[in-house]
């Protein structure tokens, strides 16, 4: 098991969208360091709590659902569940029929969960215009493509390109700067929640405690999703609980550092159920539904530890192979070092396997964790599981090598020759030679620099 399909991606990638993802990349790392420097005395210490608290949810998780579904409901929360993608999109359907007339506008704030399930295509199927209204959504959705990034969907575009887009749409004169550009789109959104009956949202936490509704933003369109239309339908998996609000700030400044390098987002919505009689807004109705879609078998298996994760991207933002392939080439809504668990987890190692090998295994994934997900150890599993599955046969060339390292006349011979190793590559396989060189040696060999000294 090689990784041929990322790295056919990567070869016909072009040079402006690296250029993208890279400098994009490198300036959320940098703006990490420096807020959660100031935002904790101690962030290990904090990571450690945040990750035991997680592990409590997911030994809890039960316990916690059933108290979060008590709490919700008595706020007339609607809870429903739903075990896999279709039903979920079923769930959401009914609501929208009993609601909405025939061709209706949803208005749908940023969710990773809804891009899980396809609920787009599913509410364009039932004759529904789900129109995202993040900026970075709503890009992808007019262009006929996919989010990048799980934070920031349009990493891989630039100014260019959504100004290209915005003219082909009819939103305004052709424009570089940014403030006119997000003008633009807010003229046109601002319409889409005056017309919407329904708005659709996912949730960041959910407070089994309290039964209300996390979320964080920056731009504001999640609370016009979910306060302007008569029904708000928040789709969430079932890890993303806390078990009350006294861990939130700890978890808010975590997800706002990891992903953004801010102290805190802009706004942060504790939603606590449908508007009340002397409320003069806010829903008439307000569901959750929880998604399984495979976490269940995932928390009963070996990489239980990936439902830790809470969706801040920074694991995508240091990792080299990323950096170099953007999103799109793990073909899965989840991307990076987390999607290269938490995909195969998902969808089974036969169906995208090949993931686990997308990685340097340097290890930065799992420094930026703020729940510190051991992500290298659990690439190495995936890996290991593969292997022993029998999807690893298209590895001869690192056999050939095991063999050369694990004979001494073999391994010295080597070294002799390895003044002329460039010309090896092709022996080792087109395909790895394609993208790589063999190093020029340089100095001594330790052999000899240790005859020396000795």
């Amino acid at each position: 098991m090689s990784v041929p399909k990322v790295e056919a991606f990567a070869r016909a990638l072009r040079g402006e969208v690296v250029t993208s993802v890279r400098t994009a990349s490198a300036a959320k790392v940098a703006s990490r360091v420096s807020t959660l420097g100031e935002a904790f005395d101690d962030i290990e210490s904090a990571r450690t709590e945040a990750a035991r608290i997680k592990d409590e949810v997911l030994d809890r998780l039960r316990d916690l659902l059933l108290e979060f579904e008590a709490r919700a409901t008595a706020r007339r929360i609607q809870v429903h569940w739903a075990s896999d993608a279709a039903e979920a999109n079923r769930v959401v359907l009914e609501i929208c029929r009993r609601v909405a007339e025939p061709g209706a506008i949803v208005a749908k704030a940023k969710s990773m969960a809804t891009e899980e399930i396809g609920l787009n295509s599913a509410l364009e199927g039932a004759g529904f215009r789900p129109i995202e209204t993040d900026l970075g959504e709503y890009v992808v959705q007019i262009d006929g493509d996919h989010p990048s990034h799980i934070v920031t969907p349009i990493i891989h575009k630039n100014r260019v390109d959504v100004a290209r887009s915005f003219v082909r749409e009819g939103l305004g004169p052709y424009t570089e700067d940014p403030a006119e550009l997000t003008m633009q789109a807010r003229a046109k959104l601002r319409d889409v929640f005056r017309q919407a009956s329904v708005g659709v949202s996912g949730a960041n936490f959910l407070i089994a405690e309290t039964g209300r509704i996390v979320l964080v933003e920056n731009e504001g369109n999640n609370r016009f999703s979910t306060t302007a239309p008569r029904v708000h339908i928040a789709v969430a998996g079932i890890e993303k609980l806390l078990p009350s609000e006294r861990e939130l700030p700890l978890f808010l400044k975590l997800l706002a550092g990891s992903a953004t390098g801010q102290r805190l987002t802009t706004y942060v919505h504790l939603i606590s159920g449908p508007r009340e009689a002397n409320d003069p807004d806010g829903p008439e109705e307000v569901h959750v539904i929880f998604l399984d879609n495979g976490r269940t078998r995932v928390l009963e298996g070996r990489y239980r530890e990936i439902l830790r994760c809470i969706r801040c991207g920074a694991c995508l933002n240091v990792c080299p192979v990323y950096r170099q392939v953007s999103g799109h080439a793990y073909r899965h809504v989840y991307s990076g070092p987390i999607g290269a668990v938490l995909a195969p987890a998902l969808e089974g190692i036969d169906a995208i396997g090949d993931l686990a090998k997308a990685s340097t295994l340097c290890g930065a994934c799992e420094e930026v964790c703020p729940v510190k997900i051991p992500i290298p150890r659990m690439l190495l599993e995936l890996r290991d599981e593969a292997a022993r599955a029998g999807l690893g046969k298209r590895d001869i060339p690192w056999k050939r090598f095991a063999t050369l390292a694990g004979s001494e006349l073999l391994w010295r011979a080597g070294l002799t020759l390895l003044p002329i190793a460039r010309k090896l590559p092709s022996a080792l396989g087109r395909e790895w030679a394609q993208k790589r060189e063999m190093p020029m040696r340089e100095g001594r060999s330790f052999r000899e620099w240790w005859r020396e000294r000795s």
